[in-house]
């Protein structure tokens, strides 16, 4: 399964260039630095009629965003010491053998490149030909160029990372600490051990075609991690992007008045979006609940404070896509891999150890 974005209220757009985002970043570096040092300080930052306001109780209500901030800047300081040690090694391997880091690169990367043929160019063309709206011969030296230069880089890497491993390489930059989301879950359905070690709260919309396909891997989760896993559900229906989302939100809870919760959730993604009034009634009499009680449920709007106490949750800590999902509080984004979510289960169960 490939990953997928979440539905999301905003489409992010890159409006600015590369450099004027690196350099918004490493502004915001210096800021989190100086809440970095407060933050060890506990600095108080104001008072209210005698009662202080500390920089860690600013931080703590930051929380999820300022978690991201710091891991953006993990990311470009890790991006910006790995090209700094494959410098460092090139330059080295380069005086070693007494030429240019230009002629070592020659040698051990561009001479051992195969030529591109004809056939691979007309297969790239072909597999792209609805968005090259011209012939292949006004292509084809761009396309070539396109592959050999994708062979490059992928044998640059590997010779970089030849030269790192004979290298004594050792980096002291640490990622930043783990930011763990503080989620209730009193009262809301969930499946699975109800003490397991590990936790995933999924926050999600019964019309997000993402939620819909992520839903299999939590049955191969389930299976793999039985009697480890709690898995539970809380609702964020967008309606701005989808309108039925939150009565069916609302029916599912209302399927959950009759214990029928999980039957008449997968009956939701099985005819999602297909969510209308006449449809989730539909679902109730397929999934074997009493419709009558279950009309009365859903026209009623029973539990519309519930649905609308997880979205505030769920807008709380800033959330604007489904599905997102919370493992042990670690946020997770999107329709991810089985391997992705199995990698941080491992993680938190070796952790519980």
């Amino acid at each position: 399964m490939t990953h997928k974005p979440p539905c999301t209220l905003f489409k992010l757009r890159q409006l600015f260039g590369n450099k004027i985002f690196i350099g918004a970043l490493l502004a915001v570096c210096l800021i989190l630095s100086a809440l970095a040092w407060r933050r060890s300080e506990d600095n108080k930052l104001a008072d209210v009629n005698g009662a202080a306001i500390t920089s860690r109780e600013v931080e703590s209500a930051l929380g999820r965003p300022l978690s991201q901030l710091y891991q953006q800047i993990y990311n470009l300081q890790k991006q910006k010491l790995d090209q700094l040690i494959d410098e460092k090694v090139l330059s080295e391997q380069a005086k070693r053998r007494g030429v240019s880091v230009a002629a070592l690169l020659e040698q051990e990367v561009n001479a051992k490149i195969l030529p591109v043929s004809d056939e691979e160019i007309s297969a790239l063309y072909d597999a792209n030909k609805v968005r090259i709206p011209v012939p292949l011969e006004k292509v084809h030296d761009q396309i070539r160029d396109f592959l050999r230069n994708q062979r490059i880089e992928a044998q640059k890497a590997l010779y970089l990372k030849s030269l790192r491993e004979k290298a004594k390489v050792v980096t002291y930059l640490k990622p930043p600490a783990v930011f763990r989301a503080d989620i209730s879950v009193t009262g809301e359905p969930f499946k699975g051990a109800e003490k397991a070690p590990v936790t995933i709260v999924k926050f999600e919309d019964f019309q997000c075609p993402f939620c819909k396909q992520v839903q299999p891997t939590f049955v191969d989760l389930l299976k793999r991690y039985d009697g480890k896993l709690r898995l539970v559900h809380k609702d964020l229906p967008l309606e701005a992007i989808h309108p039925q989302a939150r009565q069916a939100a609302e029916a599912a809870r209302c399927a959950d008045e009759q214990g029928k919760f999980w039957s008449y959730h997968d009956k939701l993604y099985a005819g999602s979006p297909k969510l209308s009034p006449e449809e989730l009634k539909s679902y109730a009499k397929e999934v074997g609940l009493n419709v009558d009680s279950f009309e009365h449920c859903l026209t009623t709007r029973k539990y519309q404070a519930i649905v609308q106490k997880d979205l505030s949750e769920g807008t709380q800590l800033g959330l604007t896509g489904t599905p997102t999902f919370f493992i042990n509080g670690r946020e997770v984004s999107g329709n991810q891999p089985l391997d992705i979510f199995g990698a941080m289960i491992d993680e938190e169960l070796g952790r519980a150890k």
